[in-house]
């Protein structure tokens, strides 16, 4: 797992565009990385919509956006197209990423216990260091404090 300062490592995943993406792919501009539990479902909507509304101030800010989550191409290609997200989604239902940026958490939903997508956000600069982490996060308000984040750079 990254530690806030390191240089991330370049894992390429099947992302929406028929094409593989990893931080290499951005090099030369920002890039959040922003993991969500389940495509389509209320706070990753949410989620999704605040940084697809906020979308050209990141871009402004030199920064790109990928949200990633367990859901397969067809699942993401679906919410892309639904909500009208102007950015990839990545499809890591190997966990590559997961597993690599530790968001795998036990979770508990009506007493049932499992694993699932503890919902983070990376920032990482325009050289592939990760300069700032969000975990735990709770929607509102999330993407305006990552998009200050940005700007900061």
């Amino acid at each position: 797992m990254p530690s806030v300062g390191d240089k991330i490592k370049h894992i390429a995943i099947p992302a929406t565009g028929d094409q593989e993406l990893g931080s290499a792919d951005f090099a030369g501009r920002n890039l959040v990385l922003y993991f969500y539990p389940k495509d389509d479902t209320p706070g990753c909507t949410t989620e999704s919509q605040g940084f697809r509304d906020h979308i050209k101030a990141f871009e402004k800010a030199n920064t790109a956006v990928l949200g990633v989550s367990r859901d397969d191409l067809k699942s993401h290609a679906k919410f892309r197209t639904k909500y009208d997200l102007p950015f990839d989604l990545l499809a890591d239902t190997e966990e590559q990423l997961c597993q690599y940026f530790d968001v795998i958490k036990e979770k508990n939903m009506y007493g049932k216990k499992y694993l699932g997508i503890e919902r983070s956000t990376f920032l990482i600069d325009a050289q592939g260091v990760l300069r700032q982490e969000w975990r735990k996060v709770k929607v509102p308000g999330h993407v305006e404090e990552v998009l200050a984040a940005a700007q900061a750079l």
